[in-house]
């Protein structure tokens, strides 16, 4: 269920951020929305600007809700654990250093 919410929600943020990129702003921005004048477009000025700033609005509570909703989710699923609640582990004695090999008298012949 969590999986399926942080995709949307990823999807959201994605629309999202597509949408507010192609608004046109009061300083020019990026302006890619079109518009009225000579640049064309198949809705005027006007009209895409409200579009735009409704499916802005949609999308932000949509983000906001999916927020919300992946923070409830993750918190019911967690018991919170402290390091120090666990058993250290199993101790096993420690390790002998290996003695070196006695040097071998190559055998007279």
């Amino acid at each position: 269920m969590t999986t399926i919410v942080l995709v949307v929600h990823l999807l959201i943020a994605l629309g999202l951020i597509g949408l507010v990129l192609i608004q046109r702003s009061e300083g020019g921005g990026l302006g890619i929305g079109g518009g009225g004048g000579a640049g064309g477009g198949f809705m005027t000025g006007r009209a895409s600007a409200n579009l735009l700033t409704r499916t802005t609005a949609i999308l932000a509570a949509a983000f906001f809700g999916t927020s919300l909703l992946l923070a409830i989710l993750t918190t019911g699923s967690h018991t919170q654990r402290s390091i120090l609640d666990t058993p250290p582990p199993a101790s096993t004695a420690p390790a002998q250093p290996a003695q070196p090999a006695e040097p071998s008298v190559p055998a007279a012949k």
